[in-house]
């Protein structure tokens, strides 16, 4: 039985030292400019001392560029993707095909990850793109463990999975959600509005807040609660799932780092010992729930349930 990788998203080139003490395998790291909803921001000097920190500890580095790309922006993308080709970076991320042109125009031996976070639902889409240069894909978040097992037996590219954190379930590049709501008079409504941080919609009827997370490609809002599998590891080490993702979007450095410690040793420990896993899961899952913000429920996201739509 394979261990996967551990992958963590940093804050700022000084979280990466205390997450590879964590335990982290693997980084993703990018810009706003060119990638959508980063924990950090990274600018070209950042990204090439993330690469050479993580580097020198025989860690691996994944550089984002999973944005939407507009005709303003698809000439400056081949130049991007040198840039990051010369500084090291281990792999790109995309969603557009306009990344992918870039990548075979100026660096056509970069391994590329497929990520669109919500329409890799199945091997097919998987293996499409994997004729294509990928050789990832990241499974979206909407589908169920089953499913995801499934894709993995199919699949001819490495199979990464979310396994905790928020997800994002609305996207626009637009920043006129709240107006809308507002004027409507609905139920839901804009905490916070003017400020740049802790903006929620509010929807009183569930209690629920759903962060909002604006950046240059737009508005995004995330889910009330945060995914944690961090005792439902089982199924997806046993599938030889390949990456296991903690998405640290809207957290504290301090709580991507003990997550990350957490989530280590529970993938150690099942790798080497499932029984003992098994008798532990519950003492982690407690750990996780005893760090985790007051406003911030956990649950398992959709790996045991169905999507409604």
């Amino acid at each position: 039985m394979k261990k996967p990788e551990l992958l963590v998203t940093p804050t700022s080139v000084t979280h990466i030292t205390a997450l590879i003490d964590a335990g982290a395998d693997a980084f993703v790291i990018g810009e706003q400019r060119y990638a959508l909803r980063l924990a950090g921001e990274f600018k070209r000097e950042d990204v090439k001392k993330a690469i050479e920190l993580a580097h020198a500890a025989g860690k691996k580095v994944y550089v984002s560029m999973n944005a939407i790309f507009h005709n303003e922006k698809v000439d400056e993308l081949e130049e991007y993707v040198v840039f990051l080709k010369e500084a090291g970076a281990d792999r790109i991320i995309f969603g557009d095909p306009a990344v992918l042109m870039a990548v075979r125009a100026v660096a056509p031996d970069m391994p590329l990850h497929w990520n669109t976070e919500m329409t890799v639902t199945n091997w097919y889409t998987c293996n499409y793109w994997g004729k294509r240069g990928a050789v990832r894909a990241l499974a979206a978040r909407e589908i169920s463990l089953d499913e995801i097992v499934e894709m993995k037996e199919n699949a001819e590219v490495e199979i990464e999975v979310q396994v905790h954190g928020m997800t994002c379930m609305f996207q626009s590049k637009r920043s006129l959600l709240g107006n809308y709501f507002e004027y409507q008079g609905k139920a839901l409504e804009v905490e916070n509005r003017k400020e740049q941080k802790s903006m929620f919609l509010h929807d009183k009827e569930r209690e629920n807040k759903y962060p909002i997370y604006e950046d240059e490609n737009g508005t995004h809002i995330m889910s009330p609660n945060d995914m944690c599998m961090i005792d439902e590891l089982q199924e997806l080490i046993e599938a030889n799932i390949d990456s296991l993702k903690i998405e640290g979007v809207l957290q504290t450095p301090e709580y991507i780092v003990e997550i990350t410690k957490l989530y280590r040793e529970a993938i150690d420990v099942c790798v080497e010992d499932m029984d003992r896993y098994d008798d532990m899961k519950t003492e982690l899952y407690e750990k996780v729930k005893a760090i985790q913000p007051e406003n911030r429920e956990l649950d398992t996201g959709f790996f045991f349930k169905e999507s409604v739509y």
